[in-house]
């Protein structure tokens, strides 16, 4: 097998790189060469002491590794791929309490509980609020009479107000959650000037207001899904801590995936305006996951070898960390036929924007794709002219494929036509 033709020092997980782009042209040159590659990391650049990581870049390979966790663990380094060199062990073994970061049977336990926020049920009492709520949201940015910011007026606020539905946060105090989620991850990026302190101070907030409600809905149980979780007798329940570990989570998983899939779907429909037409004619129910291959919002997580195995040829010794790398896997040509191009009738559409499979497969996709599926249909209504008025303004992660900013304006507001 031919070398993969990689510049020196190349490292996946380097913010700096996401920062600019989504590697995909060296992603499509390992999967070519070298489909599980050893990168080496010096000193302690991602906060593991340890030498580096194998990268996984083929569909099967993820989707194998994401199914095996009894070989493959979240547990043993967390499933976040780099933090930064100087967090301490203690501070990244914490974070095994959230569910993204533990095996079975823990994990099993904890997600059959969760689980009933999530029911077809549950989502389906949502899609009215919902829809209204995205009409709003539609209606509200096209008074813009200039360029607005799509990702602030649109893009956030829908998964925010959703998850503040699903689990009763008073839609008032969406507003901390947005703040303190944004904190959480923006640690690598200096235009937030967010040191790791800061996040963890974010984390404890979000944190504690969570363990309130939960105490609260313990004393006084309301008929929402709070006490479902944390007030059913009998069957299960979480503790206080374990519900501000899963708000934790949501904040996160719930709300900065949805809102760059949906930043990245409408950057992608204004650049790929034929796409943008066909979608406002025909509506197709296969936008919504095309949208979420095509951004891919988490690029890659990791997991670490529980003993000595063997993965596209390679050996991967016990306490290996193993990146997995879902923005290749979804564009791996075995798999899509011209991945490389958008397209809202893909279908069959096996991407892994949601996970790999296995225990960790995404909690919250149908909500997911029901928001993405609802703000679109109300921006093509309300928003059917609207253009980019400039670059997006990407987010510096090592992880998160993520915009900050994205500049559109209305057709006829403020560009002189």
């Amino acid at each position: 097998m031919p070398c993969p033709a990689l510049p020196d020092g190349f490292d996946f997980t380097d913010p700096d790189v996401l920062h600019h782009r989504v590697p995909l042209p060296e992603f499509a040159e390992l999967r070519r060469a070298e489909p599980v590659r050893w990168i080496p990391q010096s000193g302690n650049v991602a906060g593991f002491q340890d030498e580096g990581y194998w990268a996984v870049t083929r569909h099967a390979d993820v989707k194998y590794v994401s199914t095996h966790p009894e070989l493959y663990s979240s547990t043993l380094n967390t499933a976040i791929i780099r933090f930064n060199e100087h967090i301490e062990r203690d501070a990244i073994d914490a974070q095994r309490l959230i569910l993204l970061n533990m095996d079975p049977p823990e994990h099993t336990r904890v997600r059959q509980i969760v689980q009933r926020v999530f029911t077809p049920r549950a989502i389906r009492a949502l899609e009215e609020r919902l829809r209204n709520r995205a009409l709003n949201i539609a209606a509200n940015a096209r008074e813009h009479p200039g360029p607005f910011d799509f990702v602030t007026e649109v893009a956030c606020e829908l998964p925010l107000q959703a998850i503040a539905e699903l689990i009763g946060i008073p839609q008032d105090d969406r507003a901390k959650i947005f703040d303190w989620s944004n904190k959480m991850i923006s640690y690598d990026d200096p235009e937030y000037a967010i040191t790791e302190e800061v996040g963890q101070e974010s984390a404890t907030e979000l944190i504690s207001y969570a363990m309130n409600m939960a105490a609260d809905r313990k004393a006084c149980p309301a008929k929402d899904l709070v006490t479902t979780l944390v007030a059913a007798e009998d069957e299960g329940n979480l503790r206080s801590d374990e519900f501000g570990f899963f708000v934790l989570m949501l904040a996160v998983a719930g709300n900065e995936t949805t809102r760059n899939a949906i930043t990245h779907g409408m950057h992608a429909f204004l650049t790929h305006p034929e796409q943008w037409e066909l979608y406002k004619r025909e509506r197709p129910e296969t936008a919504a996951e095309e949208i979420v291959r095509w951004a891919t919002p988490v690029v890659s997580f990791q997991r670490t070898a529980t003993q000595d195995t063997e993965l596209g040829g390679k050996q991967i010794k016990k306490g290996d960390r193993v990146g997995i790398f879902y923005a290749s896997a979804n564009h791996d040509p075995e798999v899509f036929e011209n991945p490389d191009v958008f397209d809202i009738t893909r279908d069959p559409n096996p991407h892994l924007g949601f996970g790999g499979g296995g225990p960790h497969y995404c909690l919250g996709k149908s909500l997911a794709v029901l928001e993405i599926d609802l703000i679109f249909n109300a921006v093509a209504d309300a928003l059917p002219d609207l253009r980019l008025a400039g670059d997006p303004r990407r987010l510096r992660s090592a992880w998160i494929n993520g915009v900050k900013e994205l500049q559109v304006r209305a057709h006829g507001h403020g560009d002189g036509d």
